[in-house]
């Protein structure tokens, strides 16, 4: 049975997963993204918290049976931020900068707050959500066969930017293979709509292309296959099921898929994969549609150090249709 998911908690990882700020000195700023309310001790560390937070709900029938509604909420979006030891620049500036880029995430995902892309954008082997590893076989994401990326490779396949990781594998009938994970931060019931996407291609003595699939854990098998046939330019492969998602988020909350070489070495001629990019966006059951009605600086003076305060009102609304 599938589920609707809290509004904050959908906008709370949208926020999560776009805001980018960065400093006078080029970093980006280490910014906890929450529920409410603000936490003092979420300060040591960071650079700021923004919190999340629905104030009222509003549901509406829109025709006299009440079967097609529309649910309106009110939610309440908190920037803090406080003076730190050593800071290069000050907490009224970093507040600004907060600020603008939740004004800036907000506008620009209003449409699909209910949408999160997640890729492997600046991590590497010491990364505890989303995983690489390569192989020479169609094998399980379990199967001891696969190899963990290194953090060169890793680094290669943040962005569709023309620098590709590459699996070269020259044994009689091995595949050159990629294998991805991916960790989905929503509830599995929750999902309405998963796209898993490859961008690279593939050569093999016996032809060109690549193969992509999805992990089912429940049936353990791989399906869902979708192939591509470039040999030597990019060329983007998906998979896209909006039907029995829980089977593709595992108890641990992965995605798994893998993209392999369609033909196999012949032990003279290697199979060669290049990956450019790989990406999982996972679609949610719940608001499809939010965006910014007004905001406001509140800042708490009565404390010491002093907490710089923006507040948002944020309106977002999900529609439905319900039994008789």
């Amino acid at each position: 049975m599938s589920e609707t998911e809290n509004p904050a908690v959908t906008l709370t990882r949208m926020l999560k997963s776009n805001l980018r700020v960065v400093k006078d000195d080029g970093s980006l700023a280490n910014i906890d993204v929450s529920g409410e309310w603000q936490n003092i001790e979420a300060f040591k560390g960071l650079d700021g918290q923004v919190t999340v937070g629905i104030a009222e709900t509003v549901d509406q029938k829109l025709e006299l049976s009440g079967k097609t509604r529309r649910r309106i909420s009110a939610l309440r979006v908190n920037v803090w931020v406080t003076e730190q030891p050593a800071a290069a620049e000050s907490a009224k500036v970093l507040r600004t900068k907060i600020a603008e880029e939740v004004n800036r995430v907000v506008r620009e995902n209003r449409s699909r707050p209910n949408q999160t892309r997640y890729d492997f954008y600046a991590l590497g082997t010491t990364s505890q959500t989303h995983k690489a590893y390569w192989g020479t076989s169609e094998a399980s994401p379990t199967d001891a066969g696969w190899t963990e990326l290194a953090s060169a490779d890793y680094a290669k396949l943040w962005g569709s930017d023309d620098e590709r990781c590459q699996v070269s594998v020259d044994g009689d009938g091995e595949v050159a293979a990629l294998l991805f994970g991916f960790k989905v931060e929503n509830r599995e019931k929750t999902a309405s709509g998963l796209a898993l996407s490859f961008e690279g291609y593939g050569s093999s003595p016996s032809g060109s292309g690549v193969t992509m699939k999805a992990w089912n854990h429940v049936a353990g098998v791989w399906g869902q296959a979708q192939t591509g046939s470039a040999e030597d330019a990019d060329e983007p492969v998906t998979v896209t099921f909006i039907q029995d998602l829980p089977s593709y988020i595992d108890e641990e909350g992965y995605v798994w898929c893998f993209a392999q070489t369609t033909g196999a070495s012949n032990g003279e001629t290697p199979a060669v994969l290049d990956c450019d990019y790989a990406a999982c966006t996972v679609t949610v059951k719940g608001i499809t549609y939010c965006d910014i009605v007004s905001y406001r600086e509140a800042d708490l003076v009565d404390v010491k150090p002093f907490i710089f305060r923006t507040e948002f009102n944020v309106k977002s609304w999900f529609f439905e249709n319900i039994g008789v």
